[in-house]
Order: structure tokens, then sequence, then C-alpha cells
């Protein structure tokens, strides 16, 4: 009557635990990694919503971020400066808020082929889900304001930032896939 013991990761329920927490957590460390600009700020949040996608897959990778923004919608200090409630909901950023979830889906489908022809793929479909984050949040944006004001303040200034992070989203998992072997 031999038992065997499993590596504690690999428990049914504590991996994907343990996974989540880490998800939220870095998406949390990467809303305070915040420049100030008003009315949105720019933060690393869409980097990381981005590869959580691609790295826990299309459901899961959605799952946290809506789990982050549960968080965030029931108090919690998740989002950048510290903002929760309500009023992150419903303010100038909703927008961008509501397309995380959808682009961490999304992510979770780019190509995953760790080739030159792949990381391109990717890398193109990196700024199409950080143009589908710009455009949801200018939409948003321009109801409390107007078109122009949303496009001069929260879509012009992130364009330089959504190809920088798309980037850097395409070496990480490019070096992810080096380090496979």
């Amino acid at each position: 009557m031999s038992q065997s013991l499993s590596p504690p990761l690999s428990h049914p329920v504590l991996r994907p635990l343990l996974i989540g927490v880490s998800g939220i957590a870095a998406l949390t460390v990467s809303s305070h990694v915040a420049l100030p600009m008003a009315p949105v700020p720019v933060t690393m949040q869409t980097l990381l919503v981005v590869l959580m996608g691609v790295v826990l897959g299309p459901r899961a990778g959605a799952a946290v971020v809506m789990a982050w923004l549960g968080l965030a919608l029931a108090g919690a200090p998740v989002l950048a400066w510290g903002k929760a409630g309500l009023i992150a909901f419903t303010g100038p950023t909703a927008g961008y808020l509501f397309a995380f979830p959808v682009a961490a889906f999304l992510a979770g489908y780019l190509p995953k082929a760790h080739s030159v022809a792949g990381h391109g793929l990717r890398f193109a479909g990196f700024l199409g889900l950080h143009a589908l984050i710009l455009a949801m949040g200018g939409a948003w944006l321009a109801m409390l304001t107007t078109p122009e004001i949303a496009l001069a303040t929260g879509v012009v200034p992130f364009i330089a930032g959504s190809l920088l992070k798309s980037g850097l989203a395409t070496a990480v998992i490019a070096a992810k896939g080096t380090l496979k072997g």
C-alpha cells in the first residue's frame, strides 16, 4: 500500500491558484509602474495583459485579468495610483479596462511558432491588440469628453508605447522559446 506523493505545484487546485495569484500580482505591479498623464496614465498594464493571454492561453489569461479587475471593482487598490471601485469603471480609463480581458483572450490565439515568421506575426498581433485597447479606451473617453480630446489625450500619446510594448512582449516570448530549447 504505497502512496506516491506528487510535487506540490502539480496539485490540481494549488497550481492554477498560484498561477492566478501570481498573474494578479504581476498585473498589480504593472499598474503601479505609471507615468502621470491626464486623464489616462501610462502604465505597463497592456504589456502584462497580452502576455497573460499568450502564456496562459485564452481562457485562463482572460480569467486572471477579470479576477484582477474584480478585485479593483471590489475596492482593492490594484490599478494605477491605487484607483479602485466603481469610479475606475465609470471614469476616463474604463474603456481600456473593459478591453483588457478581450485582449488577453485574443492574445491566447496568437501564433505559437518560434520562427522569424511566427515572431513577426505575433508582433503584428500584439500591435493589433494594443490598437483594440486604444480604440475601446478612446471610444469610452470620447463619450466623456469629445472625440478630439479623446484622440489627443487617450490614443495618440500611447502609440509609441504600444509599439514598444508590442516589441517587448514579442522579445519575451521569443526568449521563452529560446530557453526551452
